[in-house]
């Protein structure tokens, strides 16, 4: 296995999904500032609900974020044209870790993806060919690279569909619920939306998605269904953008279909005057050093093991929401909720009138559904307070609904969160039963 892994392969697919990559992370980063995402999200808000540990990140918040998006596609265009690759790919990488950390408003599955796949990006050898560093004499033109290249691209992606199998194994997707209500509010035409209410369509849609997610890696490893698989992603992941619009996310899945496909029908197809690579000639392959390897294996593995989470954590995750991210569990319910904030100043035992729209954008508020988030802004009205010389008690009377269900009390209203920890491993008592 060790001698298959380093074989020496064409590296025409790593090139070209360096382009791709370089591309799509560029209409990420510029789009967000046309789009207004920046704003809404970055920029017109008192505070972000950053990932847990990551507050120091605030700092970023604000009118910054605009020229922080700006170099990021800047950053995106170097790597595409391979200029300064090992520098460009490296800033994009943590430039884009501390706006996925900044914030979980917007939280989309993509957006992990980019990190984990431009965190790879960081050791490999995209920019060995057909790149202005190769023009200009900074890096040595290779043709070649190890066939362990594309098996990370491939691993990667397996666990991404791998996981989202499981996933769709509950109650509410096997019979239509979900699909049926995430394209209820669809911008389409309403003929179009009336064939989407049909249980036939979303019942179709349901399983399909089933079975797409199961078979479409599978199918592009094996080469007798490897073409039938790609008219499939292109279906699948075109209709995906047009009725649910999902950014950049179902062009870059489409491109991992690049590493399934042999190196050389790739350089025919993209790279036509790239010369043939004959693997008897090449001697000195670019590989990993002992760290580099060390480092990825450990990172692969923890990849591995970073969606297991949820099933040593007790309760449903569908309900509690705990350990749902970094999970690949993807476009898989509905969560809707609200939640109001009694704060108590401790030392007279008296409550304080706390204005929660004075902090939160609409978006804001109507996201505050998750046990993180929760525990999040009890701590932020406990340090604000905490500022005035208050020590306060604060407490969450919290309203979920799952799937257009009957909202439910989420939080133990009797539990101080101000003083309670956040643990990313361990279920917490203060949630609630699931009512369902």
């Amino acid at each position: 296995m060790w001698k298959i892994a380093h074989q020496p392969i064409d590296n025409s697919p790593l090139i070209i999904f360096r382009i791709c990559f370089g591309l799509l992370f560029a209409c990420e980063s510029f789009g967000a500032i046309a789009t207004g995402w920046v704003r809404e999200n970055l920029v017109d808000v008192h505070l972000t609900f950053s990932h847990i540990h990551m507050d120091f990140l605030q700092i970023l918040v604000g009118p910054q974020m605009y020229v922080y998006f700006f170099l990021m596609g800047l950053a995106s265009l170097a790597v595409m044209v391979g200029y300064r690759y090992k520098w460009s790919i490296w800033l994009l990488t943590i430039l884009w870790a501390g706006a996925y950390f900044l914030q979980k408003t917007s939280y989309n599955n993509h957006y992990y993806l980019l990190l984990v796949i431009a965190f790879y990006m960081c050791f490999l050898p995209a920019a060995s060919y057909a790149s202005l560093d190769v023009k200009a004499k900074r890096v040595k033109e290779e043709f070649a690279m190890p066939k362990y290249v594309s098996w990370i691209f491939i691993y990667q992606i397996a666990l991404v569909y791998g996981f989202g199998t499981l996933a769709k194994f509950y109650p509410d997707w096997l019979d239509g619920t979900f699909t049926r209500l995430m394209y209820e509010n669809v911008d389409l035409p309403e003929n179009i939306k009336a064939v989407f209410a049909r249980p036939s369509f979303y019942l179709s849609i349901a399983y399909l998605g089933i079975l797409y997610d199961a078979l479409i890696v599978p199918a592009l490893l094996w080469k007798k269904t490897r073409t039938w698989a790609l008219v499939a992603s292109l279906i699948f992941h075109l209709f995906n953008s047009i009725t649910l619009q999902i950014g950049i996310f179902p062009y870059f899945a489409l491109t991992f279909a690049l590493f399934f496909y042999p190196p050389d029908q790739i350089r025919r197809l993209f790279l036509k005057k790239k010369p043939v690579l004959d693997p008897s000639l090449v001697n000195n392959l670019p590989l990993f050093n002992r760290f580099s390897a060390s480092f990825l294996l450990v990172f692969m593995v923890v990849q591995f093991l970073l969606p297991l989470r949820h099933y040593i954590i007790k309760e449903d995750v569908l309900w509690t929401d705990e350990a749902h991210r970094l999970s690949w569990r993807m476009m898989l319910r509905s969560r809707n909720g609200y939640v109001h904030y009694r704060v108590v100043d401790k030392s007279i035992n008296k409550e304080i009138d706390y204005d929660l729209d004075s902090k939160l954008t609409y978006k804001q508020k109507y996201r505050l559904t998750t046990p993180d988030m929760i525990w999040q802004m009890a701590q932020y009205i406990k340090k604000e307070f905490a500022e005035q010389g208050i020590d306060v008690a604060v407490y969450a009377d919290s309203w979920v609904s799952i799937n257009d269900r009957d909202y439910s009390r989420f939080i133990d209203e009797n539990v101080d969160l101000a003083n309670e920890s956040w643990d990313y491993f361990l279920h917490h008592q203060w949630i609630l039963e699931k009512p369902f």
